[in-house]
């Protein structure tokens, strides 16, 4: 819970190896591009089907007439359709078998047009550039372009040019999709990112500051404890409900944050105990270390959108939180809310002697950092530094969008 120096405001503002050096052995796709059981199944099916109904129709078509060729042409169809089954395991190895039944299948029956013949080659190939790193996907193009000149021998220009686009337009599919996979998956990552941040946040806002005051607390007790067990026994008393209050308040947050938590939607609750109706509740652990409070607040509290209540709670818990372990002599803290229509500001000050705090402002924490981070999250500001009459201020201001 480090101070960041001076005044500021802060504002809203695994490649896989290559297959030409790993062979087939090593040809697992990475991780975060394995599809899924079911997308795997999905794929075959649909693969499966197309290859079936063109390629098969094209060689039942072009071997009429052809005797003993139609049957082994027909075992080549079937034996392509049989390795679609491991084309996300092992693209680049299914692809060279899908080239080679397919240039075969072309020397049967050449009324079978080369681009037709390597249909399997080619929905391979998309899948092998959707699942592999771009320079083994770009080998494997290349070598799909290589047989084009054949389709001159049976054909003219117009089937070469067909063997030439027909490869390129399936890595291109495959490119595409590599690309949509790996922005989802930079999404995820970016959104386990924030949730993460905004947990640590939270836990560190109810452990810092129950242990804060914990901390006075047993300090106070432990200097009375023989002349005055009266008042050693209410201190302890206090830590005691301070840290069931705050054994509560993260059995609430961590529940919020179950999976199943998150089928309630947005609008579930995580934290209804921390708003700034019980502004007043919050300074009493710090009044029992002994510490003035003073609360004033102006407006409404009741009734502000969720987002906005518990940062301005969060914010005045922390500020307390700092004036009680960095605040050197200080033994009063005000704390002001106004609360607006399209706002609401937050002021927090101690009557720490000139200076004070200044280890703390070169500290590492994570207290003020995470209060400005509230702030921004909403689109408002965040200032805290020491004021030059003495003591520490944190002010805030959250801009608020009211329900008509």
């Amino acid at each position: 819970m480090g101070r960041s120096g001076g005044t500021e405001w802060d504002s809203g503002t695994g490649t896989h190896p290559d297959e030409a050096r790993t062979g087939a052995a090593h040809e697992t796709p990475e991780p975060w591009q394995a599809p899924s059981t079911r997308e795997s199944r999905m794929l075959w099916w649909g693969s499966a089907a197309l290859v079936l109904a063109v390629l098969g129709t094209s060689v039942l078509v072009a071997g009429e007439g052809r005797g003993g060729r139609l049957p082994l042409a027909e075992v080549l169809v079937l034996a392509q359709v049989c390795a679609l089954r491991w084309q996300t395991r092992a693209p680049a190895t299914v692809l060279a078998a899908h080239a080679a039944t397919g240039l075969t299948l072309w020397a049967l029956l050449p009324a079978v047009t080369l681009t037709g013949a390597l249909l399997a080659a080619q929905i391979t190939l998309c899948v092998l550039s959707a699942l592999r790193p771009p320079r083994t996907s770009a080998r494997a193009l290349a070598a799909m372009c290589a047989p084009a000149p054949l389709a001159l021998v049976t054909g003219g220009t117009a089937d070469l040019v067909l063997c030439l686009l027909a490869p390129a337009l399936a890595w291109t599919l495959g490119q595409w999709r590599r690309t949509q996979r790996e922005r989802a998956r930079a999404e995820l990552r970016r959104a386990l990112a924030e949730e993460r941040e905004r947990l640590a946040r939270e836990v560190h806002d109810v452990v810092a500051h129950t242990l804060s005051v914990m901390v006075v607390q047993a300090g106070a007790a432990e200097d009375v404890f023989a002349e005055q067990p009266a008042q050693a026994r209410q201190a302890l008393r206090a830590i005691e409900t301070g840290a069931r209050s705050a054994l509560g308040e993260l059995r609430t947050m961590l529940r919020a944050f179950r999976p199943e938590a998150a089928e309630e939607g947005p609008a579930a609750p995580r934290h209804p105990g921390a708003r700034l109706a019980r502004l007043a509740e919050l300074a009493d652990p710090v009044r029992a270390t002994g510490m003035t409070v003073h609360v004033h607040h102006e407006g409404i509290l009741d009734g502000l959108p969720a987002a906005v209540d518990l940062a301005a709670y969060r914010i005045v818990q922390e500020a307390l939180t700092n004036a009680l372990r960095h605040a050197a002599d200080a033994d009063e803290v005000s704390v002001r809310v106004r609360a607006e229509r399209d706002c609401v500001n937050i002021t927090v000050t101690d009557n720490g002697r000139p200076g004070h705090g200044r280890s703390a402002l070169t500290g590492g924490g994570r207290g003020l950092v995470g209060m400005r981070e509230r702030a921004r999250l909403l689109g408002g500001s965040l200032r805290a530094g020491p004021r030059s009459g003495g003591g520490f201020e944190v002010a805030a201001r959250l801009p608020v969008e009211r329900v008509s």
